[in-house]
């Protein structure tokens, strides 16, 4: 009886890590895709050369930092609607989407107003007046990614609350070649296309997102099994109440993004005073591990779905045992991935700086990225254990969590190490490792806290 016991726990085991693997993957290679799509802008451009590869990453910096304030609350329709396609509740799940949808659209056109004057703040910030504005030309283009990329966002987390995550996967796989199509032929004037040099990979960027919008929302309309839960149905009523609750749920997310894009953003500030050369080699540095998270950050997706749909469902050994199979998948996998980058150290820089992958930037690039491998890991962690734990529509602690390690540890750490002690580049890097091992160790003990019992969370949506 006791040995029939264990094979039956077995199974279940088993069960969650195939379900949770076979959720993962378009999640993940979903998000490769969209990285994929902003890696080939900076590869075109870093032929460009240092200085306008320099002014592409100050602009990702702002145009980020802005894109994250919606972000959280488009990530937001994914737990809410998980619960409700758990709980059996397809009202529900419409109306978190709704809700996702029309807050991207109120939040949009103000931001993307604001975006313009990201020049000016740059050279507030102490950053060299050519590169500012160079960073501020692309993001003339860049800024209205905003509203189809937040709508995106919304999109394909209905799609993984009904576990059929594919179709955005497909929709990016087809985005990635043709954005780099446009992207070349717009920065280098080529293919028929106008030369608009640094503008140009923004203008590809913006007209891919809004196909990329488009097509998702057809996919939603008119594709089995989506459309069987009516999603679309009065996409232009009102719902307050909706509203509020994502803005909850949500806002917490987005401010947990801009911590953790703080810490990496202000990075780039802080490496900046030390020249043209260590920026590009941070950006190269800083590009490979951001492609690399992306599969951890798809795993984080699914462990929000897993998770949701359990507490949905009122089964609170379901949800832990959905948390703790995504975590001990993604540390296996990010070691590998650790591997792999340092192995490729040499490699890398060369995409991004072609002929001139010899210099002082490719040199720094090579040892930066060994400090990325060192806390992938850690990076793995906390974003899969965030992504639980937003199953549980706990996402306040885990913001408080993130000020702590992100700004009290690691920026702190990273500004002591490059400036007090001389560090430079590799001291800001040292400080973002520190900061991403706090923030992972904070949120295991807190995942660990909420599901040491059996009581789960009253349903944001009833």
């Amino acid at each position: 009886m006791r040995e029939r016991a264990t094979n039956l726990q077995d199974d279940v085991w088993r069960r969650e890590i195939a379900e949770t693997v076979q959720l993962s993957w378009p999640m993940a290679l979903t998000q490769l895709g969209q990285i994929a799509m902003q890696t080939t802008d900076l590869i075109l451009l870093g032929r460009l050369g240092p200085d306008t590869l320099a002014a592409a990453s100050l602009g990702h910096v702002a145009y980020f930092a802005v894109f994250c304030i919606g972000m959280g609350i488009s990530i937001a329709v994914s737990p809410l609607a998980s619960q409700a396609y758990g709980a059996g509740d397809p009202r529900g799940m419409r109306r978190a989407l709704r809700g996702g949808l029309q807050l991207a659209l109120l939040l949009g056109l103000p931001l993307s107003i604001l975006l313009l004057f990201a020049e000016h703040a740059l050279v507030r910030l102490g950053q060299e007046p050519g590169t500012a504005r160079l960073a501020g030309q692309y993001l003339l283009a860049m800024t209205w990614c905003l509203m189809p990329g937040w709508m995106f966002i919304a999109l394909r987390g209905y799609m993984g609350a009904v576990k059929r995550p594919e179709p955005a996967l497909w929709i990016t796989l087809a985005a990635v070649p043709l954005n780099g199509v446009l992207a070349y032929g717009l920065i280098n004037g080529a293919l028929g296309m106008p030369n608009l040099g640094i503008i140009g990979a923004g203008v590809a960027t913006t007209i891919v997102s809004v196909g990329m919008c488009v097509a998702a929302f057809l996919v939603i309309g008119r594709s089995s099994p989506y459309r069987e839960y009516d999603p679309l149905v009065r996409f232009l009523r009102w719902d307050g109440r909706r509203a509020r609750e994502l803005l909850v749920v949500g806002l917490p997310i987005s401010g947990a993004i801009l911590l953790e894009f703080g810490l990496f953003g202000s990075a780039a500030l802080l490496i900046g005073p030390f020249g043209t050369a260590a920026l590009a080699a941070h950006q190269i540095s800083l590009q490979t591990a951001a492609a690399v998270f992306m599969i951890p950050l798809g795993m984080s997706m699914a462990a929000t779905v897993r998770v949701g749909h359990a507490v949905g469902r009122r089964d609170a050994e379901a949800a832990r045992r959905a948390g703790w199979t995504a975590i001990g998948l993604v540390v296996a996998v990010m070691a590998v991935l650790a591997l792999g980058v340092v192995a490729l150290r040499h490699v890398i820089p060369t995409a991004f700086l072609g002929a001139s992958s010899d210099g002082a930037s490719a040199r720094l690039a090579s040892q930066l990225l060994v400090f990325g491998a060192g806390f992938a890991i850690f990076d793995g962690v906390q974003a899969v254990a965030a992504g639980t734990l937003r199953g549980y529509n706990d996402t306040r602690v885990p913001l408080l969590c993130m000020l702590v390690a992100y700004f009290g540890i690691g920026f702190v750490s990273a500004w002591l190490l490059a400036y007090t002690y001389g560090f430079g580049a590799h001291g800001v890097w040292t400080g973002i490792a520190l900061g991403t091992g706090a923030i992972a160790t904070m949120l295991l003990v807190r995942f660990w806290w909420l599901t040491r019992g059996n009581t789960l969370p009253a349903l944001t949506l009833p």
